[in-house]
């Protein structure tokens, strides 16, 4: 059975732009560990949100539900935005699209457009601009830092706005088919596993926590550390804590709270030895 969507309200190019040069200009803005690009997303999305949820508590939802942890490639990541405004939209017009679904999206291809977009633009195009500014400044040619300054922000503002125009565009229509033949269901589970392995990886690569406790069991030593929690499961510690932390979270404590209590206890576990 097709769900139809009337659409009542309707964003214009104007807005979509507006949109897109907040998140041009400020996407490192409030760069942070909390939640590395999650405000400058919500700041980006703030126009298209006034336009959309004209009632003051769809808007303070709206915000909140883009204020989540958020980390891409600001370029070639665009898209993401951009389907995601799409998905606002069809929102806002009745479409039965929830604020997990959304976020679902925007987890699952985070890490993908970032592998993707990092390898592009940091290991081929920012490289390729500034050595060869590099050998024309070497010469006393002024083209040299111009190059970089100028041509490569250009280059970088055409990937962006390509990316994020293109993930609007087709953002809207491969959302109404999607609500037409029930793939909606099928999308945002596949996005949800896609971003729970996603944050697996970045745990077990960037969540450092072990113990240095050993001790002697008759003649042999035992190191806590590798002789169990390695030999149950490698960076079993690493995702302990980081359940932990999340559990506190569902709990309501404070971010300063937990950041605090790791940092002492951190400090307190490596002046004893144990970890």
């Amino acid at each position: 059975m097709e769900q139809k969507i009337e659409q009542s309200v309707k964003l214009t190019k104007k807005d979509v732009n507006k949109s897109y040069w907040l998140w041009q200009l400020f996407s490192h803005a409030n760069y942070n560990y909390e939640r590395m690009q999650g405000t400058a997303f919500a700041m980006s999305m703030a126009p298209i949100l006034k336009k959309l949820y004209p009632k003051k508590e769809d808007l303070v939802e709206g915000l909140e539900r883009h204020l989540v942890f958020f980390n891409t490639d600001p370029n070639l990541g665009a898209v993401i935005h951009g389907a995601t405004i799409a998905m606002e939209e069809k929102k806002a017009n009745g479409a039965d699209i929830s604020s997990e679904a959304i976020n679902a999206f925007k987890t699952g291809l985070m890490g993908p457009m970032a592998g993707v977009g990092d390898s592009l633009i940091q290991g081929v195009i920012i490289p390729m601009f500034v050595a060869l500014g590099i050998s024309l400044g070497l010469t006393g040619n002024l083209l040299g830092p111009l190059l970089v300054w100028f041509g490569l922000t250009a280059t970088l503002v055409l990937i962006s706005r390509s990316s994020w125009m293109k993930g609007y565009q087709l953002g809207t229509s491969a959302i109404t088919s999607m609500l037409q033949d029930g793939r909606m269901k099928t999308w945002i589970g596949a996005a949800g596993i896609l971003g729970t392995m996603v944050m697996g990886g970045l745990i077990s690569q960037y969540v450092s926590f072990a113990t240095k406790v050993t001790f002697n069991i008759g003649q042999v030593p035992f190191d806590l550390q590798a002789n169990l929690f390695d030999a149950i499961m490698p960076k079993m510690l690493p995702l302990a804590l980081t359940l932990f932390i999340y559990w506190l979270t569902t709990k309501r404590v404070k971010t300063w709270m937990i950041l605090l209590g790791v940092a002492v206890i951190g400090i307190a576990g490596g002046a004893l030895g144990i970890f």
